[in-house]
Protein backbone atom coordinates (compact mmCIF):
# COMPACT_ATOMS: atom_id res chain seq x y z
CA UNK A 1 0.00 0.00 0.00
CA UNK A 2 1.63 3.51 -0.92
CA UNK A 3 2.04 6.15 1.33
CA UNK A 4 0.36 9.53 0.98
CA UNK A 5 1.78 11.97 3.54
CA UNK A 6 1.71 15.98 3.25
CA UNK A 7 4.92 18.19 3.40
CA UNK A 8 4.87 21.64 3.01
CA UNK A 9 1.98 22.71 0.82
CA UNK A 10 2.61 19.23 -1.08
CA UNK A 11 1.46 15.83 -0.64
CA UNK A 12 4.10 12.98 -1.57
CA UNK A 13 3.22 9.64 -2.77
CA UNK A 14 5.47 6.97 -2.06
CA UNK A 15 5.53 2.97 -2.90
CA UNK A 16 7.94 0.40 -1.76
CA UNK A 17 7.70 -2.74 -3.23
CA UNK A 18 10.25 -5.93 -2.32
CA UNK A 19 12.32 -6.18 -5.34
CA UNK A 20 11.45 -2.88 -7.40
CA UNK A 21 13.14 0.47 -6.41
CA UNK A 22 11.39 2.96 -4.06
CA UNK A 23 9.09 5.62 -6.25
CA UNK A 24 7.64 9.04 -5.02
CA UNK A 25 6.24 11.81 -6.38
CA UNK A 26 4.68 15.18 -5.25
CA UNK A 27 1.40 16.54 -6.00
CA UNK A 28 -0.64 19.65 -5.12
CA UNK A 29 -3.51 18.01 -3.67
CA UNK A 30 -4.28 14.25 -1.69
CA UNK A 31 -6.68 12.98 -4.58
CA UNK A 32 -3.91 12.92 -7.27
CA UNK A 33 -1.43 11.94 -5.02
CA UNK A 34 -3.22 8.89 -4.50
CA UNK A 35 -4.36 8.69 -8.40
CA UNK A 36 -0.70 8.33 -9.00
CA UNK A 37 0.02 5.85 -6.70
CA UNK A 38 -3.44 3.42 -7.66
CA UNK A 39 -2.00 3.36 -11.05
CA UNK A 40 1.65 3.01 -10.53
CA UNK A 41 0.47 -0.33 -8.33
CA UNK A 42 -1.80 -1.56 -10.58
CA UNK A 43 0.91 -1.07 -13.50
CA UNK A 44 3.31 -3.21 -10.37
CA UNK A 45 0.85 -5.95 -10.01
CA UNK A 46 0.19 -6.48 -13.68
CA UNK A 47 4.43 -6.66 -14.42
CA UNK A 48 4.32 -3.72 -16.80
CA UNK A 49 5.57 -1.29 -14.69
CA UNK A 50 8.00 1.51 -16.81
CA UNK A 51 9.61 3.90 -14.22
CA UNK A 52 9.32 7.20 -15.90
CA UNK A 53 10.60 9.18 -13.35
CA UNK A 54 13.95 10.21 -15.42
CA UNK A 55 11.83 11.09 -18.70
CA UNK A 56 9.85 13.17 -15.93
CA UNK A 57 12.74 14.94 -14.80
CA UNK A 58 14.66 15.46 -17.79
CA UNK A 59 14.00 18.08 -21.12
CA UNK A 60 15.54 17.39 -24.48
CA UNK A 61 17.90 20.00 -24.14
CA UNK A 62 19.43 18.16 -20.82
CA UNK A 63 19.82 14.95 -23.05
CA UNK A 64 21.53 17.11 -25.56
CA UNK A 65 24.22 18.19 -23.09
CA UNK A 66 24.56 14.87 -21.96
CA UNK A 67 25.22 13.58 -25.17
CA UNK A 68 27.60 16.38 -26.22
CA UNK A 69 30.07 15.54 -22.61
CA UNK A 70 29.86 11.97 -22.99
CA UNK A 71 29.15 10.93 -26.73
CA UNK A 72 29.68 13.58 -29.86
CA UNK A 73 33.80 13.91 -28.59
CA UNK A 74 34.40 10.15 -29.71
CA UNK A 75 32.86 10.96 -33.32
CA UNK A 76 35.32 12.27 -36.61
CA UNK A 77 32.26 14.75 -37.27
CA UNK A 78 32.57 16.12 -33.39
CA UNK A 79 33.25 19.55 -34.74
CA UNK A 80 30.04 19.43 -37.20
CA UNK A 81 28.19 17.64 -34.43
CA UNK A 82 28.35 20.42 -31.60
CA UNK A 83 27.79 22.97 -33.49
CA UNK A 84 24.22 21.44 -35.21
CA UNK A 85 23.38 20.29 -31.62
CA UNK A 86 24.49 23.66 -29.95
CA UNK A 87 22.17 25.24 -32.19
CA UNK A 88 19.43 23.02 -31.37
CA UNK A 89 19.70 23.74 -27.66
CA UNK A 90 18.59 27.40 -28.76
CA UNK A 91 15.55 25.87 -30.47
CA UNK A 92 12.18 25.38 -27.37
CA UNK A 93 11.75 21.85 -28.33
CA UNK A 94 14.96 21.44 -26.29
CA UNK A 95 12.78 22.81 -23.28
CA UNK A 96 10.39 20.14 -23.93
CA UNK A 97 10.44 17.41 -20.77
CA UNK A 98 11.22 13.50 -22.42
CA UNK A 99 8.39 12.02 -21.10
CA UNK A 100 6.03 14.76 -23.14
CA UNK A 101 7.98 14.35 -26.18
CA UNK A 102 5.12 12.95 -29.27
CA UNK A 103 5.49 12.49 -32.89
CA UNK A 104 3.24 15.77 -32.94
CA UNK A 105 5.82 17.62 -31.66
CA UNK A 106 8.30 16.20 -33.47
CA UNK A 107 6.45 17.00 -36.70
CA UNK A 108 5.85 20.56 -35.90
CA UNK A 109 9.17 20.92 -35.13
CA UNK A 110 10.23 18.99 -38.76
CA UNK A 111 8.00 21.62 -40.59
CA UNK A 112 9.71 24.71 -38.79
CA UNK A 113 12.78 23.73 -39.76
CA UNK A 114 11.69 23.12 -43.59
CA UNK A 115 11.19 26.74 -43.81
CA UNK A 116 14.49 27.70 -42.90
CA UNK A 117 16.79 24.52 -43.83
CA UNK A 118 16.69 21.65 -46.73
CA UNK A 119 15.29 18.62 -46.44
CA UNK A 120 18.43 16.58 -46.58
CA UNK A 121 19.95 18.87 -44.05
CA UNK A 122 16.33 18.31 -42.20
CA UNK A 123 16.68 14.62 -42.11
CA UNK A 124 20.35 14.87 -40.80
CA UNK A 125 18.92 16.94 -37.58
CA UNK A 126 16.38 14.09 -37.37
CA UNK A 127 18.60 11.52 -37.17
CA UNK A 128 20.87 13.29 -34.29
CA UNK A 129 17.87 13.96 -32.39
CA UNK A 130 16.86 10.19 -33.11
CA UNK A 131 20.23 9.05 -32.00
CA UNK A 132 20.42 11.26 -28.47
CA UNK A 133 17.19 10.03 -27.77
CA UNK A 134 18.35 5.94 -28.51
CA UNK A 135 21.48 6.20 -26.77
CA UNK A 136 19.33 7.91 -23.59
CA UNK A 137 16.94 4.72 -23.74
CA UNK A 138 19.89 2.37 -24.04
CA UNK A 139 22.31 3.55 -21.63
CA UNK A 140 20.87 6.13 -19.67
CA UNK A 141 18.30 4.08 -18.22
CA UNK A 142 15.44 7.06 -19.67
CA UNK A 143 12.55 5.02 -20.69
CA UNK A 144 10.66 6.66 -23.77
CA UNK A 145 9.62 5.59 -27.13
CA UNK A 146 11.61 7.24 -30.11
CA UNK A 147 8.93 9.99 -31.06
CA UNK A 148 11.25 10.62 -34.67
CA UNK A 149 10.63 7.32 -35.69
CA UNK A 150 6.77 8.39 -36.23
CA UNK A 151 7.03 10.98 -38.50
CA UNK A 152 7.29 11.50 -41.66
CA UNK A 153 10.88 12.61 -43.22
CA UNK A 154 11.36 14.87 -45.99
CA UNK A 155 12.13 14.08 -49.63
CA UNK A 156 16.19 13.87 -50.02
CA UNK A 157 17.51 16.92 -51.95
CA UNK A 158 18.63 15.62 -55.90
CA UNK A 159 22.49 15.50 -55.97
CA UNK A 160 24.56 18.00 -56.51
CA UNK A 161 26.55 17.87 -59.62
CA UNK A 162 28.03 21.12 -59.66
CA UNK A 163 31.20 21.10 -62.01
CA UNK A 164 33.58 24.21 -62.64
CA UNK A 165 32.88 25.72 -66.17
CA UNK A 166 34.83 27.53 -69.02
CA UNK A 167 37.07 29.91 -67.29
CA UNK A 168 35.74 29.47 -63.32
CA UNK A 169 39.22 27.08 -62.06
CA UNK A 170 41.14 30.65 -63.61
CA UNK A 171 38.76 32.81 -61.73
CA UNK A 172 38.82 30.65 -58.85
CA UNK A 173 42.16 30.57 -58.03
CA UNK A 174 42.26 34.02 -58.91
CA UNK A 175 40.19 35.11 -56.38
CA UNK A 176 42.34 33.01 -54.08
CA UNK A 177 45.46 35.30 -54.55
CA UNK A 178 46.79 36.63 -51.69
CA UNK A 179 46.66 39.06 -50.38
CA UNK A 180 44.01 40.37 -52.82
CA UNK A 181 43.98 44.21 -53.12
CA UNK A 182 42.58 46.99 -54.84
CA UNK A 183 44.41 49.63 -57.08
CA UNK A 184 45.55 51.55 -53.79
CA UNK A 185 47.08 48.38 -52.09
CA UNK A 186 44.30 47.99 -49.37
CA UNK A 187 43.30 44.47 -48.87
CA UNK A 188 39.93 43.17 -50.38
CA UNK A 189 40.01 39.84 -48.89
CA UNK A 190 41.60 37.15 -46.67
CA UNK A 191 45.39 37.25 -46.40
CA UNK A 192 45.38 33.18 -46.03
CA UNK A 193 48.25 31.58 -47.83
CA UNK A 194 47.18 28.21 -47.60
CA UNK A 195 43.88 28.82 -49.41
CA UNK A 196 44.93 28.50 -52.99
CA UNK A 197 47.13 25.42 -52.71
CA UNK A 198 44.32 23.42 -50.47
CA UNK A 199 41.74 23.86 -53.63
CA UNK A 200 44.53 22.91 -56.23
CA UNK A 201 45.01 20.00 -53.76
CA UNK A 202 41.63 19.45 -53.25
CA UNK A 203 40.63 19.32 -57.59
CA UNK A 204 43.65 17.33 -57.77
CA UNK A 205 42.91 14.49 -55.48
CA UNK A 206 39.50 14.32 -54.17
CA UNK A 207 40.61 14.80 -50.99
CA UNK A 208 37.58 15.54 -48.77
CA UNK A 209 38.11 18.82 -46.48
CA UNK A 210 38.31 16.93 -43.70
CA UNK A 211 41.16 14.63 -44.80
CA UNK A 212 43.12 17.60 -46.48
CA UNK A 213 43.46 19.88 -42.94
CA UNK A 214 44.43 16.32 -40.99
CA UNK A 215 47.49 15.65 -43.77
CA UNK A 216 50.66 15.50 -41.73
CA UNK A 217 53.68 15.92 -43.58
CA UNK A 218 55.13 12.75 -42.24
CA UNK A 219 52.57 10.93 -44.32
CA UNK A 220 53.54 12.65 -47.82
CA UNK A 221 55.81 11.22 -49.69
CA UNK A 222 56.78 13.49 -52.68
CA UNK A 223 59.63 11.59 -54.34
CA UNK A 224 56.84 8.56 -54.83
CA UNK A 225 53.50 10.97 -54.76
CA UNK A 226 51.45 9.93 -52.77
CA UNK A 227 49.78 10.74 -49.32
CA UNK A 228 48.95 8.47 -47.20
CA UNK A 229 45.15 8.79 -45.39
CA UNK A 230 44.85 7.33 -42.02
CA UNK A 231 41.78 8.32 -40.68
CA UNK A 232 38.88 8.89 -43.14
CA UNK A 233 35.33 9.48 -43.47
CA UNK A 234 34.46 5.59 -43.93
CA UNK A 235 37.53 4.53 -41.19
CA UNK A 236 39.78 2.97 -44.16
CA UNK A 237 42.73 3.96 -44.69
CA UNK A 238 44.17 4.75 -48.09
CA UNK A 239 47.51 6.02 -49.79
CA UNK A 240 46.19 8.79 -52.84
CA UNK A 241 48.68 8.99 -55.96
CA UNK A 242 49.29 12.61 -56.09
CA UNK A 243 49.74 14.34 -59.58
CA UNK A 244 52.78 16.36 -61.13
CA UNK A 245 50.24 19.27 -60.70
CA UNK A 246 49.04 18.45 -56.71
CA UNK A 247 52.89 17.22 -56.08
CA UNK A 248 54.74 20.52 -57.32
CA UNK A 249 52.10 22.78 -54.86
CA UNK A 250 53.04 20.68 -52.34
CA UNK A 251 56.49 20.75 -52.33
CA UNK A 252 56.45 24.44 -53.00
CA UNK A 253 54.54 24.92 -49.45
CA UNK A 254 56.35 26.08 -46.04
CA UNK A 255 56.73 23.46 -43.21
CA UNK A 256 55.02 24.38 -40.18
CA UNK A 257 55.47 23.32 -36.90
CA UNK A 258 52.44 21.69 -36.69
CA UNK A 259 53.22 19.12 -38.62
CA UNK A 260 50.33 19.78 -40.67
CA UNK A 261 50.23 20.44 -44.35
CA UNK A 262 47.97 23.09 -44.24
CA UNK A 263 47.56 24.16 -40.24
CA UNK A 264 44.06 26.21 -40.42
CA UNK A 265 40.72 25.36 -39.29
CA UNK A 266 37.44 23.67 -41.18
CA UNK A 267 35.87 27.24 -40.30
CA UNK A 268 38.73 29.43 -42.08
CA UNK A 269 38.31 27.45 -45.03
CA UNK A 270 35.06 27.96 -45.35
CA UNK A 271 34.97 31.82 -44.66
CA UNK A 272 38.23 31.95 -46.88
CA UNK A 273 36.19 29.91 -49.75
CA UNK A 274 32.70 31.90 -49.80
CA UNK A 275 34.60 34.79 -50.03
CA UNK A 276 36.66 33.47 -52.72
CA UNK A 277 33.61 32.41 -54.16
CA UNK A 278 31.96 35.99 -54.46
CA UNK A 279 34.67 37.37 -55.47
CA UNK A 280 34.99 35.40 -57.97
CA UNK A 281 31.36 35.86 -58.97
CA UNK A 282 31.02 31.84 -59.24
CA UNK A 283 26.92 30.79 -58.92
CA UNK A 284 26.00 28.23 -56.08
CA UNK A 285 29.66 26.82 -55.83
CA UNK A 286 30.69 24.96 -52.52
CA UNK A 287 34.06 23.52 -51.43
CA UNK A 288 32.69 20.25 -51.49
CA UNK A 289 32.33 20.21 -55.07
CA UNK A 290 35.61 20.38 -55.57
CA UNK A 291 35.42 16.61 -54.78
CA UNK A 292 32.75 16.28 -57.71
CA UNK A 293 35.08 18.31 -59.88
CA UNK A 294 38.24 16.04 -58.90
CA UNK A 295 36.53 12.72 -59.27
CA UNK A 296 35.06 13.79 -62.38
CA UNK A 297 38.10 14.38 -63.84
CA UNK A 298 40.69 11.50 -62.50
CA UNK A 299 37.57 9.21 -63.89
CA UNK A 300 38.79 10.58 -67.60
CA UNK A 301 42.03 9.28 -66.63
CA UNK A 302 42.00 5.91 -64.99
CA UNK A 303 39.26 3.89 -66.68
CA UNK A 304 38.90 0.83 -64.57
CA UNK A 305 36.48 2.08 -61.62
CA UNK A 306 38.40 -0.31 -58.86
CA UNK A 307 41.31 2.37 -59.45
CA UNK A 308 39.14 5.34 -59.37
CA UNK A 309 37.48 4.31 -55.99
CA UNK A 310 41.18 3.54 -54.47
CA UNK A 311 42.22 7.36 -55.38
CA UNK A 312 38.42 8.73 -54.11
CA UNK A 313 38.37 6.54 -51.09
CA UNK A 314 34.32 5.63 -52.07
CA UNK A 315 33.62 1.70 -51.05
CA UNK A 316 30.47 1.39 -53.50
CA UNK A 317 29.58 1.88 -57.02
CA UNK A 318 26.84 4.14 -56.09
CA UNK A 319 28.50 6.48 -54.10
CA UNK A 320 31.21 6.69 -57.01
CA UNK A 321 28.37 7.77 -59.58
CA UNK A 322 27.32 10.28 -57.07
CA UNK A 323 30.39 11.97 -57.46
CA UNK A 324 31.10 11.00 -61.02
CA UNK A 325 29.68 13.99 -63.70
CA UNK A 326 30.91 13.92 -67.33
CA UNK A 327 30.24 16.18 -69.43
CA UNK A 328 27.96 15.48 -72.92
CA UNK A 329 30.65 17.07 -75.03
CA UNK A 330 33.45 15.11 -73.42
CA UNK A 331 31.78 12.15 -73.94
CA UNK A 332 30.44 13.03 -77.82
CA UNK A 333 34.12 13.61 -78.49
CA UNK A 334 34.99 9.85 -77.32
CA UNK A 335 32.21 8.61 -79.15
CA UNK A 336 33.80 10.22 -82.54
Amino acid sequence: MATIRQRGSNWEAQIRRKGWPTLSRNFSTKADARAWATVIESEIERGVFIDRTEAEKNTLGDLIRRYLQEVSGQKKGAESERYRLTAMLRDPLAQVKVATLSGKLIAEWRDKRLKQVSGSTTNRDLNLISHVINVARKEWGIHIDNPVSMVRRPAENRGRNRRLGHGEEERLLAALETPPRDPRGRLTGPSNTWMRPLVIVAMETAMRRGELLSLHWRDVDLSDRFARLHDTKNGSARDVPLSTRAANTLAALPRHISGRVFPITADAVKKSFTRAVARACLDDFHFHDLRHEATSRIADKLDNVLELSAVTGHKSLSMLKRYYHPRARDLALKLG
